[in-house]
């Protein structure tokens, strides 16, 4: 390893002889795994503190269209409408006849 100060290389034997204590067959995620892992926690911590907040901004309430305001029908006011449409013959029905 080509300039490398004598720290590094110190520091690089302690890894490389804790490496060899390991058992080579296991597989860690290591120091590198938890660091990505704790990031991404940290990320969607903040992204559902972010979304509740905006949440509690909306305004749920609906405003009545006074357009939709119709005067609901009574039973009986149904009951003949529904009667007078089946006494009118359809146009469909005095083209089959014809």
């Amino acid at each position: 390893m080509p300039d490398m100060s004598a720290s590094a290389s110190l520091a690089m034997t302690h890894f490389v002889s804790f490496a060899k204590e390991v058992d080579e067959d296991k597989v860690t995620p290591g120091v590198l795994g938890f660091i990505v892992f704790a990031a991404m926690a940290l990320a969607v911590w903040a992204l559902m503190k972010s979304m509740s907040r905006h949440m509690n901004r909306v305004d749920f309430t609906q405003v009545p269209d006074p357009k939709a305001e119709q005067p609901e029908q009574s039973p009986a006011d149904a009951d003949a409408d529904a009667n007078a449409a089946e006494a009118e013959p359809s146009s469909q029905g005095a083209k089959k006849q014809g």
